[in-house]
Order: structure tokens, then C-alpha cells, then sequence
């Protein structure tokens, strides 16, 4: 399956190898994309196609994709992998400005509120933005290579409150007001649930000063619901601080994380694409089911785009796409950075560039100014090679981008 482009650079259906091969060698054609493979007709024909549907089946960890043809033909698959370390690397990039500050300013009174990004109104976090625009970069690259005429996204719309509490459901007086309903704030509603005793020594200690203490603790990201709460007696709250004594169970932050971005994300995509139709995963389910496909999100996707009609696999090949950082911030190492770090070419490669090393392809993961290379997978681990692979035995095939691409063989398909 090699997808073609026409002279006017709009999209055309996709040929054969062998029509693609012709074509090359004629000299009526020239190859514009390796992965996946892309020719581009240097000569003006007729731009008739048939009806290609493309269905999206939308995620805040993964995207799958998928295009189908009315009569059930599969010829696109990929799944996305969407970045979720965005916020991480904001912390990291926080504590090295503070750092240098510290070193290069420590005199200089404090600022704060001082970022006009981070305190205009009516924004999007880094991440949320960066997690829809993988969402519509994802449609707009199948549209470059496919004439699409309809697209089909899967949303979903969560209940926080309920995923939270359950009992809500049957509920509805309970729904409305809460769990800490009647309480003046989380930790009222923690004495009062645990009957001020201390719950380690169940009030045998005679201590009456309660103190409420977080299971995990917020510095190991430990949530601030009641769930993660309990009622300590000082004598043990000291304890335990001290290390005398260890507490079980808790909650880590963060459990609703994924489930209250894909709200956001549903509308955004839903303003952004308003032509699109909106499907559901309770249908994608049915329809997967139906067509006895595996449970993979590109899958998923083959069910949205064939909406449960007989599909045949034209293409046994998919993309795996990894979203990755455009750059590194950190320019220097040590504690007074005594060592910079190249961001540039070292002997003509770059991190993330694709290469070709013993007729295999990876992606460099590291570099040495020496003129060796680390090399990893399509999903970013490393790869162990032994001799450590040098740049003159190292053929580049593609420079880096904020994607990376790998084609991969699907086996048991039909």
C-alpha cells in the first residue's frame, strides 16, 4: 500500500507497490515520504476518489487511528502515543531557574505572578494544549495523504463525582450535596467519620488532642481527600513522623486525572472539528465484538471507521507514533554547570534522528562528543549493542521531529 499525492499536492487514493515502483522508474513520480511510504505524481491527472471514512478513537494516553472505504477496506492504521510529561518537565525546568537564580542573583528579592502566560484568563494547561493538538495534528496528517470525506471521533464524558463515590448514583440528595456535606471543611468530615478516636490505638493512649494526617504523604504525592485522611492521636502522629510507627492503604492524587482531560478535550475537539460525528465507546465496543477484532485502540478505530459493517485489511502495516519534546532546556550539568551540554549536531546527528545502524532502524536516544551514540526503539528504550555503535557506521535516513515513527508488521489479519 504506497499513498499517493497529486501534482496540486491534494490527496489521491492509494496504488500498489508495483504501480509505485512503475511510476518511480518512469519518472512520472518521486518519493516525498519514507514512513509511510508517500509518492508525489509530477504530473497533473484527475482528482477522483471514492468515499474514505476516518475514524479517531481519542484518548489521554493513546490515539488510535484508522481509515476505511464504504466497501469495508482498511488502508490506514496507527495509534499515537500522547506525552504526559509535560508537567514534570515544567518542574524540572522551575528548579533550574531557581538554581541559577540562586547562584547568579541571591541578592535579588524574589518575584512572583510575574509570567503573563501562566496568569492570563480563559487558558489551557501545557499539557491539555499539547494533548489536543497531537489530537488534530493526528487528522491533519491522514488528510495530507487520504482524500477523507467523513471522520468519526469517539468521545466520552466522565463523572468525576461519581467515579469518586459511587453511591452517588443511588443517591440523589447525596449527589447534590456531598460527601462533607454539613461539615465545615475535609477534615471535619474526617473526625466525625473516624468518632474523634484515634484509629491506630483506638483511644488507648488517653492522648485527647486529634490531629488529622495524611496516609501518603503530600510531599510523595498523597491526594487531599478523605479517603487518604485518618484520625491520629498526637502521641502517634509523632510517632509516625518520627518512624516509630507505619500506616497502610491511602491514595495518591491524580486518579481522575486522565478521565477529567478527556472532558476537555471532547469539547475542544468537537468546537475545533465541527463537521465531525461523535460516536461512543459503549457502541465501539459492540462493534469490535461484532468484527472479533483485538482490543488495541487502532482497533478500536477500524470499528469506528467500518461503524460495524465487514472491513478487509488492505494494509498489514502500522504506525506507531511517540510524541517527544521539540528540545532539551537543561544547557548545562553540575552543581555550578561547570559542563555544557551540546543541543546542536555532534558530527551531523541530532537526538531523536532516525538511523540505520547494521540494516536495522532505531533512534538516537544519547550522544558523546567522542562519536558514539545510544540508541533506542520506536518506544524509547534503549537498545544494547556491543561495540557502542559509532557515528561513521551510523547512515541518518531522517531528521528528528516532534514525532516518532515507526512502521511495524501486524500478523493475524484478514
Amino acid at each position: 500500500m504506497v499513498y499517493v499525492i497529486n501534482f496540486d499536492n491534494t490527496p489521491l487514493m492509494p496504488c500498489t507497490s508495483a504501480i509505485a515502483r512503475l511510476l518511480l522508474k518512469q519518472g512520472k513520480a518521486k518519493c516525498i515520504k519514507r514512513t509511510p511510504f508517500t509518492i508525489k505524481l509530477l504530473y497533473q491527472t484527475t482528482n477522483y476518489t471514492q468515499n474514505i471514512t476516518l475514524g479517531v478513537d481519542t484518548g489521554s494516553g493513546k490515539i488510535g487511528s484508522s481509515a476505511a472505504e464504504d466497501n469495508g477496506d482498511v488502508i490506514y492504521l496507527s495509534e499515537v502515543e500522547i506525552r504526559n510529561d509535560i508537567s514534570d518537565k515544567l518542574k524540572q525546568r522551575s528548579k533550574y531557574r531557581r538554581n541559577r537564580r540562586n547562584r547568579k542573583t541571591r541578592y535579588r528579592k524574589a518575584k512572583w505572578l510575574n509570567r503573563k502566560n501562566s496568569i492570563k484568563s480563559d487558558r489551557f494547561s501545557p499539557t491539555m494544549i499539547s494533548k489536543i493538538k497531537s489530537h488534530l495534528k493526528e487528522i491533519k496528517f491522514v488528510q495530507t495523504m487520504l482524500p477523507i470525506s467523513r471522520i468519526i471521533i469517539e468521545t466520552a464524558t466522565f463523572d468525576p463525582h461519581a467515579l469518586k463515590n459511587p453511591a452517588v448514583l443511588s443517591n440523589k440528595w447525596l449527589y447534590q450535596k456531598g460527601i462533607n456535606y454539613g461539615f465545615a471543611n475535609t477534615k471535619a468530615y474526617v473526625l466525625d467519620r473516624d468518632n474523634h478516636t484515634c484509629q491506630y490505638c483506638k483511644g488507648k493512649s488517653k492522648d485527647r488532642k486529634l490531629e488529622v494526617h495524611h496516609i501518603i504523604f503530600r510531599r510523595d504525592g498523597g491526594s487531599d481527600e478523605a479517603s487518604n485522611l485518618i484520625t491520629l492521636c498526637k502521641t502517634h502522629h509523632d510517632d509516625l513522623h518520627i518512624g516509630n510507627i507505619t500506616l497502610k492503604g491511602g491514595k495518591t492524587k491524580g486518579h481522575l486525572k486522565h478521565a477529567t482531560q478527556m472532558n476537555s478535550i471532547r469539547v475542544q475537539l468537537l468546537r475545533s472539528l465541527p463537521f465531525v460525528e461523535e460516536t461512543f465507546g459503549f457502541i465501539t465496543k459492540e462493534h469490535r465484538q461484532l468484527l472479533n477484532l483485538p482490543k488495541e485502540h487502532y482497533m478500536d478505530a477500524v470499528a469506528i471507521a467500518s461503524q460495524g459493517n465487514e472491513v478487509q485489511f488492505k494494509t498489514n502495516w502500522v504506525l506507531f507514533k511517540k510524541c517527544v519534546s521539540d528540545g532539551d532546556y537543561q544547557q548545562s550539568k553540575g552543581v555550578r554547570s561547570e559542563q555544557r551540554i551540546p543541543t546542536g549536531k555532534i558530527q551531523g546527528f541530532r537526538k531523536f534522528d532516525k538511523v540505520r545502524y547494521l540494516g536495522s532502524e532505531y533512534f538516537i536516544k544519547g550522544r558523546m562528543s567522542t562519536g558514539y551514540a545510544i540508541l533506542m526503539d520506536s518506544i524509547g528504550v534503549k537498545v544494547t549493542l556491543k561495540p557502542i555503535p559509532k557515528f561513521n557506521k551510523i547512515e541518518r535516513i531522517q531528521a528528528r521531529k516532534t514525532w516518532i515513527i515507526s512502521q511495524e508488521t501486524i500478523q493475524n489479519i484478514s
